[in-house]
């Protein structure tokens, strides 16, 4: 019987799990909150880290624990990837049966900032243009520069190593042996729907009249429902005909503006636009080095089709969301009756944020220098990006706080929280994490709602 076929067990939702350390610094079998906390009031154990919470043994080293050993499992996006750390176990069914169960013992959403860094090489390229224009006349650098072997994008690269961090900082906290990882191929021309079902060229059968007013007999253009300056494109399925009236009439306006006042009208538009085949491209230019890189850790690592996991989802009745999707990657185990049977109830956020910029100087829009940034990055102890608690005495954010502060020369650093952003002395301020490059929240898998990580 094949997963999908397996009858599906009841899938329940219990507490995440605690990384635990030996003595040694070595990473254990997590284990549950409360006994976390037992061992932390009985001195037993102290905390390694705040963010994901860590602890660390003081009376126990990794010769003396029992160590099973986790999968790491991982569901790659262009957005966002989805990691879970299971155990696969054997037990006995109430019948007399041998079953294999997958547990879910941790999960982490990574979202990755490849928008972002494309567009700041974009608006660098913008600088540049500009600066030779109006300056002086200088060649084009990157005429002159040679690529090496495999190279990718920095926005596609940024996925890799992002991962592949990710990767390291679970193994350091878990005893992972084998990986497994989703892998899948898409097929850009059959996404992009350039083709009709004949396998020709797809025409424009709209007939010569403006798409958003049924004017004919006049002068068409073609109009991009989704404009360029909003992400749009030029394929086929952007354009529509529309006379010149209607179409500056729209300009870059969304479309759900502009036919606000004809639902029907917009829900045809809307129907002829398809998504944006970027993404589906990203998967395929870095799936084959992102399997290289988790080879190049010594781990096994299986890789499996997308297909596998939507029906070992399917089985177990779960949403569809990265975690989930990281947790049904892979057959549930060996035995016939295998199934997934435990989910934790929420699962931490990683964002990519970065490590801070190089550039010595804030641009203008036109990119030539406005201010000179300093050059220590690390003020009264603090550096922007470090997670720290405020304890602001009085004022409108009378309280204790969490998030990330953003240093100034002058001690009176800025606080950003899911609530908002302040300022507050360093004097009120407690350094629980230095800045990594990833700023940690957690939601839970029942729905979307986010909470700053506060151990």
């Amino acid at each position: 019987m094949s997963p999908a076929q397996a009858p599906a067990a009841p899938v329940r939702s219990g507490s995440h799990r605690v990384f635990v350390l030996s003595r040694d610094g070595l990473p254990l079998m997590p284990c549950h909150p409360a006994r976390a906390r037992e061992l932390l009031a009985r001195g037993r154990a102290a905390v390694a880290r705040h963010t994901p919470f860590t602890i660390r043994l003081k009376d126990r080293s990794r010769a003396d624990a029992e160590v099973t050993g986790v999968e790491l499992r991982i569901d790659p996006g262009s957005r966002g990837t989805g990691l879970a750390l299971t155990e696969t176990l054997r037990q006995t069914a109430p019948d007399g049966r041998a079953v294999t169960v997958r547990r879910g013992l941790v999960a982490v959403e990574l979202r990755h900032r490849g928008p972002r860094i494309h567009r700041a090489m974009v608006r660098r390229a913008g600088y540049r243009r500009r600066r030779r224009s109006a300056l002086r006349y200088r060649p084009p650098r990157f005429a002159n520069r040679a690529r090496r072997p495999g190279w990718l994008a920095p926005s596609l690269r940024h996925r890799v190593d992002s991962v592949r961090s990710v990767v390291a900082r679970l193994r350091r906290c878990a005893p992972v042996v084998e990986i497994h990882i989703e892998e899948n191929h898409f097929d850009v021309p059959a996404l992009s729907g350039t083709t009709d079902t004949a396998g020709g060229p797809r025409r424009d059968r709209s007939g010569e009249s403006c798409a958003y007013c049924g004017a004919t007999g006049v002068p068409l253009t073609a109009d991009h429902v989704r404009a360029r300056a909003r992400g749009g494109t030029d394929r086929p399925a952007n354009l529509l005909p529309a006379c010149v009236p209607c179409n500056q009439a729209k300009a870059a306006r969304p479309v759900e503006e502009f036919l606000a006042d004809r639902p029907e009208l917009l829900a045809r538009v809307l129907g002829r636009l398809r998504p944006s085949l970027g993404d589906a491209a990203a998967m395929n230019t870095t799936r084959a080095r992102l399997v290289a890189t988790l080879v190049a850790t010594g781990l096994p690592v299986h890789t499996w089709p997308g297909s596998l996991t939507s029906a070992n989802r399917a089985a177990a009745v779960l949403p569809k969301t990265h975690t989930l999707d990281a947790l049904s990657v892979g057959p549930p185990g060996l035995g016939t009756d295998a199934a997934v049977v435990r989910h934790p109830d929420r699962a931490y956020v990683l964002t990519a944020t970065g490590r801070g910029s190089y550039a010595r100087t804030t641009p203008d829009r036109h990119g030539f220098p406005r201010l000179l940034r300093p050059r220590r990055k690390r003020h009264q102890g603090f550096a922007s990006g470090d997670l720290v608690r405020a304890r602001v005495p009085k004022g409108r954010w009378a309280g204790v706080h969490t998030g990330r502060v953003s240093v100034r020369s002058t001690g009176r650093h800025g606080v950003t929280t899911p609530l908002g952003r302040f300022n507050a002395s360093y004097e009120n301020l407690r350094l629980l994490q230095r800045a990594d490059g990833f700023a940690y929240t957690w939601r839970s898998e029942a729905g979307t709602a986010e909470k700053e990580v506060d151990g």
